[in-house]
């Protein structure tokens, strides 16, 4: 076991171990000063002291070298504001050179030994000029980053559809990869309009809920098996309300009538088998779907990270 405090370095970014070093309390909610892979950085204590297993813990493993000071806190509270200058600086820098780019952050480590500039575009961007310029103007090292519309999506914020803010900007610390498999399994509308992210990328949020949906699935049939209900009639599967757990079967009474009855699954029997998706879908929202995964595979691992 090993003794670490987490620390965040900005809201609903990753969270990083460090050794609380000479220090025998640090509680949640400090700020402390650490050395990254970045240079020395400002971050925002999220897990006081405790022990965790060796095998969570990457090393070498670098010590607190201190808690953040009222001189450390203005330090920071001016680089926030020097971040805005850079920001319009940055701006007037791409159009004079006439970059198809858009920036989206800008970013000074604590000890200003770095500034960073985060943008988009949809290809490579020749940027060697705009650096130089850069460097010219701040006298520090400059590093442009491209992100992907995901990574732009958690630095901007916003609103998703569901009217909430969104989970990316707000408590999910890195992108779990989505695919059209997780919209079959919790039967939604396969149209992308309807579950795309503001970003245009599938919605985050199918993940979340895709382990309790499979696990739910797996005691169900599937639309159009032949069950047995519990008065030994024969019938088929007509709908499902997955979350309830219910199936509502037709059935043929002894008058040759059909009628529909709900059942909890645990009264029915059936012969369990591989799930077939027997839904028809719409051939252009399938390949559109598809672009959707390609893209998201294609821009891969988030860029906008701590190191």
């Amino acid at each position: 076991m090993t003794k670490v405090i987490g620390v965040r370095f900005r809201q609903a970014g990753k969270i990083y171990f460090f050794a609380p070093g000479r220090y025998d309390k640090i509680d949640a909610g400090q700020h402390v000063i650490v050395e990254t892979a970045r240079g020395v950085e400002y971050g925002n204590v999220v897990l006081g002291i405790r022990e965790v297993d060796d095998s969570k813990v990457v090393q070498p493993l670098k010590a607190v070298i201190r808690i953040a000071t009222p001189e450390d806190d203005e330090r920071e509270s001016k680089n926030r504001i020097k971040e805005k200058e850079a920001f319009d600086i940055c701006l007037e820098k791409i159009k004079k050179h006439n970059l198809d780019m858009k920036l989206i952050q800008v970013e000074y480590t604590f000890d200003n030994n770095k500034v960073l500039f985060y943008f988009t575009a949809d290809g490579r961007i020749d940027f060697r000029e705009l650096v130089k310029d850069l460097a010219a103007v701040f006298k520090t090292r400059i590093e442009l980053r491209q992100i992907g519309v995901r990574d732009e999506a958690k630095l901007m914020g916003g609103i998703g559809v569901c009217g909430r803010p969104l989970c990316c900007a707000t408590f999910l610390p890195d992108f779990n990869p989505v695919s059209i498999k997780m919209a079959k399994e919790q039967n939604l509308s396969l149209n992308p309009t309807k579950i795309s992210g503001v970003c245009g990328r599938l919605m985050c949020c199918l993940k979340n809920e895709e382990e309790t949906y499979e696990e739910l699935n797996s005691h169900l049939p599937a639309v159009g098996d032949t069950v047995t209900t519990p008065e030994k009639l024969k019938g088929e599967v007509y709908s499902l309300n997955v979350l309830r757990q219910l199936v509502k079967v037709v059935v043929t009474l002894d008058n040759d009538e059909k009628e529909i009855r709900e059942y909890p699954v645990s009264e029915l029997r059936f012969k369990p088998r591989r799930r077939v998706d027997k839904s028809e879908f719409d051939a252009k929202e399938l390949r559109e779907l598809k672009e959707l995964e390609d893209l998201e595979r294609k821009e891969g691992k988030s860029q906008f990270g701590d190191d």
